[in-house]
């Protein structure tokens, strides 16, 4: 869904982590807000907001205290999809807590990854706990949203006829390159393709661009895709054409044509499951945010705005 796993678990790693909010009860310096009896200062709340900016970044009065807003209603929802979690008894099985362990680490290098933990005062104990409640906030949002979320044939249909021109597919076309720095090792490339060397076999071996490795293959493109100078060095070409030496600001290219794939409506059939998954995604989102509005109505919250004065 689309407030998924990865949206929830970016808001806890880099900025609500350890925003543990008091007991009523504790003491509580400039009580900035409360949630359901529970409580965050106004030094907590700076604090971590302060660590989610760029540490370069220059804000003006009014951008920050735009950014501050948006920070707390996500405090306050955190605490609240949490508070219902535990009421309605969601749980994590270990596997699920230790897949998506090594799914958000194999993102960083285990240096940058402790670095980021000291960097906002954390050890691996603390961030597994703040991983497991951001999963259970995934969680407990799905079984509520996302399992009652339906979109009908109907409605997929109903799509696909009021946007039909993005189911349109210009004219496009498939071209290997080879990408070199130096002109004259372009001519000499050249010259080898010409006596007949395989295209293919020469990208892998020279070509600086990152599809050398497949042959040079940049796959189907539609006019305008490309630079201007390569659309007009292979668009009016025909299969199994070479074209001679291309300057860019990029270096020096080569290219073989290899297919044309002519302007074509995709069907219904073959959208469907596109169209299906795009209005499923819009229906989550919208739900998710009534399930919250729907929370936060029933919940007791007070702000104190004032101190962002």
């Amino acid at each position: 869904m689309v407030m998924g796993r990865y949206r929830v678990l970016l808001l806890l790693l880099f900025g609500l982590m350890l925003f543990g909010c008091r007991e009523r009860g504790e003491a509580s310096p400039q009580v900035l807000l409360k949630v359901n009896g529970r409580e965050v200062s106004h030094g907590e709340f700076q604090e971590r907001f302060a660590k989610t900016l760029p540490q370069d970044q220059q804000l003006g009065a009014e951008e920050r205290a735009e950014l501050e807003r948006t920070f707390l209603v996500r405090i306050v929802d955190r605490e609240l999809s949490l508070a219902e979690a535990e009421r309605l008894a969601v749980s994590l099985t270990a596997a699920e807590l230790a897949a998506a362990e090594a799914e958000v680490r194999s993102g960083y290098p285990e240096e940058e990854f402790h670095a980021g933990l000291k960097a906002r005062g954390l050890d691996e104990k603390a961030w597994r706990r703040e991983l497991e409640e951001s999963l259970l906030m995934e969680k407990v949002a799905r079984l509520t949203v996302q399992d009652e979320v339906e979109v009908s044939d109907d409605e997929v249909s109903a799509y696909y006829r009021e946007h039909a021109e993005e189911f349109a597919q210009p004219e496009q076309v498939r071209v290997r390159q080879i990408l070199v720095a130096d002109e004259a090792e372009g001519q000499r490339l050249l010259a080898e393709l010409q006596a007949g060397v395989d295209f293919a076999e020469l990208a892998r071996r020279h070509s600086l661009s990152p599809d050398g490795e497949e042959g040079g293959d940049l796959g189907f493109f539609a006019q305008g895709e490309m630079p201007p100078e390569i659309d007009s060095a292979v668009w009016e070409m025909a299969a199994g054409d070479l074209s001679g030496l291309v300057q860019s600001e990029y270096g020096y290219h080569l290219f073989q044509f290899l297919e044309r794939r002519p302007a074509l409506q995709v069907s219904l059939d073959e959208s469907r499951d596109k169209i299906r998954a795009r209005l499923r995604e819009r229906a989550e989102e919208e739900a998710y945010q009534e399930w919250l509005r729907g929370l936060r109505e029933r919940a007791a919250i007070s702000i104190n705005w004032s101190l962002f004065d």
